[in-house]
């Protein structure tokens, strides 16, 4: 069985035990997360929500926090003497999804 759930206004294809890296959530490293927004149910019968499925929920535990590789954003207006340069590190939230619910 697999679910697609949306985590962040990403869509993520998740299966009992895979592994995701979503936005930074607010929980403890070793807790428990439900995501609750669950768009399909695939598998023997699909379950297509309208926009969500009802009653369905993924249960996930919290493997990291951690941050995103630094990117550089670059401004400049030319023949304007405007240049600006700055930074910036995502951070990310490691999940290991343990239970799917219909």
């Amino acid at each position: 069985m697999y679910a697609i759930v949306e985590s962040g206004g990403k869509q993520f294809r998740v299966q009992e035990g895979s592994k995701i890296v979503v936005d930074s959530l607010a929980a403890e490293v070793g807790g428990e997360v439900t995501l609750d927004r669950v768009l399909m149910l695939g598998g023997d019968t699909v379950k297509i929500g309208a926009p969500l499925v009802d009653g369905a929920k993924v249960t996930a535990k919290v493997l990291e926090h951690f941050r995103g590789e630094k990117i550089q954003v670059f401004k400049k207006r030319r023949r304007k003497a405007y240049r600006n340069m700055q930074g910036h590190r995502q951070d990310y939230t490691a999940l290991s999804v343990t239970a799917i619910s219909a």
